[in-house]
């Protein structure tokens, strides 16, 4: 099980005089667990839209599970980040079996390429992506049917150590 999860957020708010029943805001969050959630579901709603915390409420947090978790994808992750000298837009490919595993090698990858935090990568949007409309050569390269990975060095051993001898006459033959 990997780091992130999955949270549907819904939230709200609070009702007024002037708006007695407030308009519900729903987003999908990736985060450790549901405390952080619901931070990143404020941080991002009062960016979007004129709601804060102290005068809002949330509905509901549930967890999304993967529908089929066993299964290898192709996920496309727009993303923006922060970088040192400015704001950018991004896609990227990944290929995992669930979205909360996508967004997670995407926040190591940011990290590893670009330097990017935790906190300074916004997840825009996360979307399995067929194998024909796969953009990036190094995921096209894994999905094609005749796709075979050689073991070029291997080293042919004895079945049982008293067969073994300490000093062979010859290199081992380590190619088929």
């Amino acid at each position: 099980m990997g780091r992130l999860h999955e949270y549907q957020v819904i939230g709200r708010r609070l009702p007024s005089e002037q708006e007695p029943a407030p308009k519900l805001f729903r987003m999908r969050i990736f985060a450790p667990n549901e405390v952080v959630a619901k931070s990143r579901y404020w941080y991002f709603l009062s960016k979007l839209h004129k709601a804060k915390r102290a005068n809002g409420e949330i509905v509901s947090v549930n967890e999304i599970y993967e529908s089929n978790p066993l299964k290898v994808k192709n996920f496309g992750v727009w993303l923006r980040y922060d970088s040192r000298s400015g704001t950018h837009n991004m896609y990227k490919e990944y290929r995992e079996t669930t979205r909360a595993a996508a967004v997670e090698a995407c926040y190591q990858d940011m990290a590893a390429r670009h330097r990017a935090r935790f906190s300074s990568v916004q997840i825009i949007r996360v979307g399995t992506v067929k194998a024909a409309d796969v953009r990036r050569p190094y995921i096209q390269q894994l999905i094609q049917p005749n796709l075979k990975f050689p073991l070029p060095h291997r080293v042919q051993r004895p079945a049982k150590k008293a067969d073994r001898a300490l000093i062979i006459a010859q290199r081992p033959s380590t190619f088929y």
